[in-house]
């Protein structure tokens, strides 16, 4: 792998990280929009400022997943799904006060959806989706430049 791929994937895994934890952030602060009744306002922006950043993250992310090939919707989530999850749970602290049984089956169950969106995302892995462009141009911009 050329040391530009490498700094793609490094940019990858970044994005997936803002887009997974920011919308962590965002559930988090929407689990606490209403109190008694009365809408929070502050918790609204906070989640809206979270679900916002991180749904831009995503995209770009997406962008560069492509020139990759990877145009699948259940392995371009995977990431994202992934880190969210995780995020919740360690954002709102109660992750780290569960039983360790109870730990290892939520990570279990984590992996197993994991497992799901890949397997069922494997035959479509490579094939252009129906609505994108296939040619090679449509990612032209991300190979190096000579």
């Amino acid at each position: 792998m050329s040391i530009y791929q490498t700094s793609i994937v490094a940019l990858l895994i970044a994005l997936t990280l803002i887009s997974g934890l920011a919308d962590a952030q965002g559930f988090i602060h929407a689990s606490n929009v209403w109190l008694n009744g009365k809408l929070i306002w502050a918790e609204v922006i906070k989640s809206a400022l979270g679900f916002g950043s991180g749904i831009v993250a995503y995209w770009i992310c997406i962008r560069f997943l492509q020139g990759f090939r990877i145009i699948s919707p259940e392995i371009q989530t995977v990431g994202w799904f992934t880190t969210t999850i995780i995020g919740v749970a360690m954002f709102s602290g109660k992750f780290l006060h569960w039983q360790i049984v109870d730990q290892m089956v939520g990570m279990a169950v984590l992996l197993g959806v994991v497992w799901l969106l890949a397997r069922s995302a494997g035959e479509t892995y490579l094939k252009p989706h129906p609505t994108m462009n296939p040619s090679p141009e449509c990612c032209a911009s991300l190979a190096p430049r000579e």
